[in-house]
């Protein structure tokens, strides 16, 4: 059976086997202000099968012969001092979430080890033995109890994690074939590793084989990170936790020069930036801009930032400090050359995004919007407002020809405004309308424009067909109004409606 070989990677994983008694003990300290009684066991129970089991443990239970998976009748018959609580599968998920994104600080790649693990892709993230140890000497500091251990596939770190001494038991297969490798004598990795893969393929199926190789390193699957990784990043920690907002904002000038450095390597930009700022306990403050083209300009990006900082409604609270800043750039794309005035100095369209950057990190990106040409022929969904750095659709065919007055207004009355128009015959032109009780004589009109119903889609008003007129009064104000029906063929009286106003 041919078996991909490993590539150099650094995988950490951190087990956490007392993950609900952890999550119990420091909820209780904080309801109560105090921990609770040393040395009292406790068991966390959930119903499986119509019996009340055990699903949780804390250590002193655990030590006590009280596994997961017994009855509670014989918990309680064993131990009849026990504390029982039930399970909170939901709390527990809560917790291994935060320690997620605690882990962020390391690395972006993290991936959640259900129910009670983390995988870390630690690749390039600096001493491989040193990060490992600082990580679970920060956990343990917090109450947590964690095992950790690292490999060069998920799978081998995993089981070292769990099972530091290899046993079959870390293949984590079936019970009956834990069983059938014990009574065969292969009691550990290394004895089943030195068999004939093919035999035990027969015996036991492929997936076993696949894990055995994936377990012994020469087989790696990668992880599937929670969050999708930023295009690249860079980390600044610190040996003593930072609380200043000068301090704050002279590394996130640093790690954006650092950024932009990188960015220059790859001959790319930015069009998105994220700093975290993780505090020494355990609270992660977040700050993201994005730009309307991709750039690498440290002083627009730390402009940005500092734009974003003062915008914040809660300034940032750094507790007692941060102990880590991390910069990721998300998104970046192809850089696109400026044009730049004969007489010195930017066009007019780079100050403008400029402009959109800043306005759009103070009220938010979503907040500053412009107008686009949609995929309809009806007029009030032929247009849409979207945010000013996205992309727009291009439609050339909904601009008129250059020097032509607009085809459209820039206004629509949403919905069409009722009015009473004459004309000389039914199906001809308008040559006075009365609108907001004032009647308007026609002196000239252009049209009609025939727009017919999307017969496709349900809309309101989109049964009959619209025969439009631009129309301008005496005074000089011009108009776009449409009869609502073809008549005598959809409708004996077609009604009129005023749509738009031409500036």
């Amino acid at each position: 059976m041919k078996r991909a070989v490993s590539t150099n990677r650094t995988y950490l994983a951190l087990f956490f086997p007392f993950l609900a008694a952890d999550r119990w003990t420091r909820e209780h300290s904080e309801r109560e202000g105090r921990a609770p009684p040393p040395d009292a066991p406790l068991i966390f129970i959930h119903k499986q099968k119509n019996a009340r089991r055990i699903a949780a443990t804390s250590p002193e239970a655990l030590a006590l012969g009280l596994v997961p998976g017994l009855a509670l009748a014989d918990a309680r018959a064993r131990v009849p001092t026990v504390n029982t609580r039930d399970h909170d599968p939901a709390g527990d998920a809560r917790l291994i979430t935060q320690i997620a994104d605690w882990c962020d600080r390391y690395t972006p790649m993290v991936a959640l080890d259900p129910q009670d693990g983390l995988i870390l892709d630690i690749t390039g993230c600096g001493e491989a033995e040193g990060l490992a140890a600082d990580a679970a000497m920060q956990l343990k500091s917090r109450g947590l109890c964690v095992y950790h251990a690292l490999g060069q596939t998920p799978d081998r770190a995993r089981a070292l994690a769990r099972f530091p001494a290899l046993p079959v038991a870390a293949l984590e297969a079936p019970e009956e074939s834990i069983t059938a490798l014990h009574r065969a004598g292969l009691t550990s990795i290394a004895a089943l590793a030195a068999r004939p893969r093919a035999v035990l393929a027969a015996r036991f199926g492929a997936a076993m084989t696949t894990k055995l190789a994936r377990v012994l390193g020469e087989e790696d699957p990668r992880i599937t990170p929670r969050r999708e990784p930023p295009a690249l990043f860079v980390i600044q920690r610190f040996a003593e936790p930072i609380a200043r907002t000068p301090d704050v904002l002279s590394t996130l000038e640093a790690l954006v020069a650092q950024a932009a450095l990188l960015l220059a390597a790859r001959g790319v930009g930015g069009t998105a930036f994220e700093a975290s700022l993780y505090r020494s306990d355990g609270a992660i403050h977040r700050l993201a801009i994005a730009t309307g083209s991709p750039t690498r300009d440290p002083a627009l990006v730390l402009r940005l930032f500092r734009e974003r900082i003062d915008a914040l409604a809660d300034p940032l609270d750094p507790g007692f400090g941060y102990d880590a800043i991390r910069l990721d750039v998300p998104q970046t794309g192809g850089l696109t050359p400026t044009q730049f005035q004969l007489e010195g100095g930017e066009q007019s369209v780079v100050k403008t995004g400029v402009l959109i950057d800043r306005l759009g990190v103070r009220l938010g990106a979503a907040r500053i919007r412009r107008f686009g040409a949609g995929d309809s022929h009806i007029p009030e969904q032929a247009a849409f407002a979207f945010p000013a750095n996205a992309p727009p659709l291009p439609l050339p065919w909904a601009r008129p020809e250059p020097g032509e007055p607009p085809l459209r207004p820039l206004h629509l009355f949403d919905p069409p405004h009722r009015i009473e128009v004459m004309a000389e015959v039914p199906d001809g032109p308008p040559r006075r309308f009365r609108w907001r009780r004032t009647v308007h004589d026609v002196s000239g009109y252009e049209g009609p424009e025939r727009i017919a119903a999307e017969w496709w889609r349900r809309r309101s008003m989109a049964g009959l067909t619209r025969d439009y007129f631009r129309v301008e009064d005496v005074r000089g104000r011009r108009f776009w109004v449409f009869r609502h029906g073809l008549y005598g063929a959809e409708k004996m009286a077609p009604d009129w409606y005023l749509h738009g106003v031409f500036a």
